[in-house]
């Protein structure tokens, strides 16, 4: 928290606000990339077992 101090009399708070949140949302980034590269296997997956049942 003391470095967050001088950071923000050097750039300003609005540039603090935003490195902040770009650093909490790039996890929630990472976790969604993850779901759309797996999705083709996944609707492979549900087609398969959909011809399955029928």
């Amino acid at each position: 928290m003391q470095e967050l101090i001088p950071l923000i009399s050097e750039v300003g708070f609005p540039v603090v606000v935003t490195l902040y949140l770009l650093h909490r949302i790039e996890a929630k980034l990472d976790t969604v990339v993850q779901s759309i590269q797996n999705l083709p296997n996944q609707m492979k997956e549900n087609d398969y077992q959909d011809r399955k049942i029928i």
